[in-house]
């Protein structure tokens, strides 16, 4: 049994005016411990998908199971979700916003400082508990942000475009880092993006979306020379420019359809 699974979902946004099927027929596995990425053009409904995965609502057809349990509405499945956005409360210290969810599972005060404190220096940034999200720079709140998702020990975690907003140094420099803590910690990842690129420095597999609706058109293998390697080193590899032009090559392909 795999370690989440998609079963034939379908899903439509109702309005009063008309219905518009945002994803038809999803179906896919991940593994316990994989990375995978979504990619496509814009309204494939990678996004769309991710919340579903997320529990956040109930696709209009279909279902998905993380560990053969229901996501939606399911208390007992914790999943780490992080945006775009770092979504770092200002008014509190980094330490209270790397353990915010600790606190809302109840967790021991003491404890949860000290997950906080393992995880800001898992993350490169020991000895900034006390400091408020103002004073640090946007790839250091994104490293935050990651280590508050990682504090709560999330079976899985789902990536929607994190890396978007910063700087190209910065976003390269976090790809290494986030590819590196899943593989330390074992956890299972799943990256929306529109960079292929990312997708593949990042990736085991590759699903690559058709738009409107939105559909599984496509599922790429990532070579294990790649694998193997960091993100930025995979960059300059030549199996890394060999999979860009032919995902490439069948995204221009589904633009012309």
């Amino acid at each position: 049994m795999s370690f989440l699974t998609v079963s034939n979902v379908h899903h439509t946004y109702f309005s009063s005016e008309a219905a518009t099927e945002a994803l038809q027929d999803i179906n896919l596995s991940i593994e316990k411990s994989e990375f995978v990425s979504f990619v496509g053009p814009s309204g494939c409904g990678k996004t769309t998908l991710l919340s579903i995965i997320a529990g956040l609502f109930q696709p209009t057809a279909g279902k998905v199971l993380i560990e053969d349990q229901d996501v939606f509405a399911n208390a007992d499945l914790s999943i780490g979700y992080m945006l775009q956005q770092d979504y770092l409360f200002p008014w509190k210290t980094i330490e209270e916003n790397v353990t915010l969810g600790l606190k809302l599972l109840n967790k021991n005060k003491e404890e949860s400082k000290g997950i906080a404190s393992t995880l800001l220096e898992d993350v490169g940034l020991p000895s900034i508990e006390k400091k408020y999200p103002r004073e640090l720079s946007g790839g250091m709140r994104q490293r935050v942000a990651l280590a508050r998702t990682l504090a709560v020990d999330p079976k899985i975690l789902l990536l929607d475009e994190p890396f978007s907003a910063l700087d190209y140094q910065s976003k390269l420099k976090l790809e290494d880092l986030v590819h590196k803590l899943m593989k330390e910690y074992g956890k299972t990842a799943v990256l929306v993006t529109h960079d292929i690129g990312e997708a593949i420095a990042m990736s085991d597999r590759i699903f690559l979306f058709s738009p409107s609706p939105g559909r599984l058109y496509q599922t790429f293998e990532v070579p294990a020379d790649l694998k193997n390697l960091t993100p930025f080193e995979a960059r300059s590899h030549s199996s890394y420019s060999e999979l860009f032009q032919t995902i490439w090559k069948e995204l221009e392909s589904l633009e012309h359809q």
